[in-house]
C-alpha cells in the first residue's frame, strides 16, 4: 500500500512564503507524474500544480507565478514552494499522482495553509 505524507503546513500572513513537501513510498516513484491538490474549507478538492516525470510543470491560473512545483526522485518526494501567500490559499493541500481519479492512492492527512492577518 502507498503511503504518502505531507508537511511543511503553517500559519503565516499575506505576502509571506511556505515550502510544503510531500514523500511517498512508492517504487518507480520517477515515473509517476505527481500533482499538489488543495482543498479549502467548504470547497471540493482542486489542482493546484503538477509536475511530469521528466520535470515538465502545470499550474492553476490562480497560483500561477507565485507556486513552483518540483521533485527530488532520489528522495521519492515533491516540493510546493508557495510565495505572495493570499488568504485564499488556505486549505489543506494534499499530494498525489496524477491521472484518472479513479486510480489516485490512498489520500495522506495532508497538511494545513493558514493565510491570515
Amino acid at each position: 500500500q502507498v503511503q504518502i505524507a505531507e508537511s511543511g503546513g503553517g500559519l503565516v500572513q499575506p505576502g509571506e512564503s511556505l515550502t510544503l513537501s510531500c514523500t511517498v513510498s512508492k517504487e518507480n516513484f520517477e515515473n509517476y507524474a505527481m500533482g499538489w491538490f488543495r482543498q479549502a474549507p467548504g470547497k471540493q478538492r482542486e489542482l493546484a500544480a503538477s509536475i511530469t516525470y521528466n520535470k515538465i510543470t502545470n499550474y492553476a491560473d490562480s497560483v500561477k507565478g507565485r507556486f513552483t512545483i518540483s521533485r527530488d526522485n532520489a528522495r521519492n518526494t515533491v516540493y510546493l514552494q508557495m510565495n505572495s501567500l493570499k488568504p485564499e490559499d488556505t486549505g489543506i493541500y494534499f499530494c498525489n499522482k496524477m491521472g484518472f481519479t479513479s486510480t489516485r492512492w490512498d489520500w495522506g492527512q495532508g497538511t494545513q495553509v493558514t493565510v491570515s492577518s
